[in-house]
């Protein structure tokens, strides 16, 4: 059977970086193609030049059988290659209808004829297995129906080719695996899938082939039931790596008590939360999607404002109106939207690693440039930010480069308490166990830290301890030994089922 989409020998270079080299790739009707490799790899530079986002430099494209180069996306779209990115692109004060046909919104006498598209959103959405109302306001929609809504938006026109780029991200493991039923269908239906993906374990459940990418090269290209994830892994990093949760258990814990939360009541949520932290310790909080647990380290963190309860760092009382306190408090956090919240995106490289503590690389109120410098250059390099230089302003980085970015700049600042949410999100499997190891020398220097992650077998690799949410209430404090996802989701399942 001849490829639906044939990619040769294609390249492309940015200043000081070869990003693509000579990659090449056969994508066929009903497949879903697997594309991994680690953060720099090139994968989001091979889509862009699919879907139109760069012209092609070197090598060549055939689609349908014809050539193929596509000079705007708008060009990709009209061919029927479609592309659901990872960061959501969603009209949140339209409806669901209108944000499926905004391109393309039916008229009738001039204005917009809203039987017929609604009519429409509804034979698209029963495709893809969204169970809304069209005229439902986009902003009311929860994370997995959102993801949905984005393939349905690819799905609603001719699509021949949809490119998925983590489109598991954000789910819940059970919206995960309705997910895949959709993809299942779509496979059926003849659709062929490029599907990018950190989550090697999940590739097996829904891939057929996988090319791994390193270093904008083409490593390999095989049947996935060829190959082994250590196999894979190895492919990636160029390296074995021990395991894919490391655990000291030769760190030993002090048992003083770093952080208390005693009774915290915030803004949307009534039900007093308490826990402690230890000096050493790397505390999980799991929970399903809503459960309050971002809510509540931004109230630690003085981002929402608490209204009741208290907080101590070492025994002693904190009055915390904003970030600004808690940071000169000992506390910091790394947010979940990166982009929004973690980083200031027009700025550089350098400037965002040290925009927490610039009394380091200041004296009298002037920056000192080399102190910046050089403070930026060992945590790149520690953290392997993959960056042509430091100068590299923070949106021109890839996801995954910009989440470890933000660890940079909370790492530059060397706080006691240390909260991350969902720090590993969009980050390879290689830099993922990188930051591991970084999480653990924290620890060493009797730091505590939270944890809040959506990936169970995470939370289970590399805590000491678990506290489960569940509408906003603890209902679950599990020690290493008690860990199991059936538990652990029995605990966060809790307060919906009664």
């Amino acid at each position: 059977m001849n490829p639906v989409l044939q990619v040769e020998e294609l390249s492309k270079s940015f200043p000081g970086v070869q990003a693509l080299q000579r990659v090449s790739l056969d994508l066929h009707e009903g497949e879903v193609h697997v594309l991994v490799g680690e953060n720099g790899a090139g994968k989001s530079t091979l889509i862009k030049l699919i879907c139109g986002m760069y012209p092609l430099e070197g090598g060549k494209m055939t689609y349908k059988g014809a050539p193929y180069a596509p000079l705007t996306p708008h060009d990709a779209i009209k061919s029927g290659i479609r592309v659901v990115y990872q960061e959501f692109n969603l009209l949140p004060y339209l409806s669901v209808a209108e944000n499926i046909f905004f391109d393309s919104l039916p008229r009738k006498h001039g204005l917009v004829d809203f039987k017929k598209l609604h009519s429409d959103a509804e034979r698209v959405l029963d495709r893809v297995g969204l169970n809304v109302s069209p005229t439902m306001p986009v902003e009311l929609l929860g994370v997995a129906q959102m993801q949905l809504l984005e393939i349905a938006k690819a799905v609603s026109a001719e699509c021949s080719v949809l490119i998925l780029d983590e489109p598991t991200a954000t789910l819940s493991p059970k919206d995960t695996d309705n997910l895949f039923g959709i993809i299942h269908d779509l496979k059926k239906q003849g659709l062929a899938i490029i599907y990018i993906s950190h989550h090697l374990k999940e590739i097996y459940e829904i891939g057929d082939t996988v090319t791994v990418l390193r270093n904008g090269e083409r490593v390999e290209t095989c049947s996935i039931h060829d190959v082994r994830i250590p196999d894979l892994v190895a492919m990636m990093v160029g390296r074995k790596m021990e395991s894919e949760y490391p655990f000291r258990d030769d760190i030993k814990q002090t048992g003083k008590v770093i952080l208390s939360v005693r009774n915290l009541c915030f803004k949307g949520n009534t039900n007093p939360v308490s826990f402690e932290l230890r000096e050493g310790e790397l505390l999980g909080i799991s929970g399903l999607v809503g459960s309050k647990r971002t809510e509540t380290l931004r109230a630690i963190f003085g981002a929402d404002p608490k209204e009741g309860g208290e907080i101590l760092l070492n025994g002693s009382p904190l009055e915390i109106g904003s970030p600004k306190e808690a940071v000169e408090a000992g506390l910091s956090l790394l947010t979940e939207d990166r982009k929004n919240q973690g980083l200031v995106l027009d700025m550089s490289l350098s400037a965002n690693i040290t925009l927490a503590d610039l009394s380091r690389v200041s004296n009298a109120g002037l920056l000192r440039v080399s102190a910046e410098r050089e403070a930026s250059k060992k945590l790149s390099s520690e953290l392997g930010i993959k960056t042509p230089s430091i100068r590299q302003l923070a949106r021109n980085l890839s996801g995954g480069n910009q989440q470890k970015l933000v660890l940079a700049k909370w790492l530059f600042r060397d706080a006691k308490v240390l909260m991350f949410d969902e720090p590993t999100r969009g980050i390879d499997v290689g830099a993922k166990y990188e930051i591991y190891l970084l999480l653990w020398e924290l620890l060493a220097e009797d730091k505590g830290i939270l944890l809040v992650s959506s990936d169970l077998n995470e939370l289970m690799g590399i805590c000491h301890r678990i506290i489960v949410f569940s509408n906003g209430r603890i209902t679950g404090d599990l020690k290493r030994e008690e860990f199991s996802q059936e538990r652990i989701l029995e605990c966060a399942y809790k307060e919906y089922i009664g």
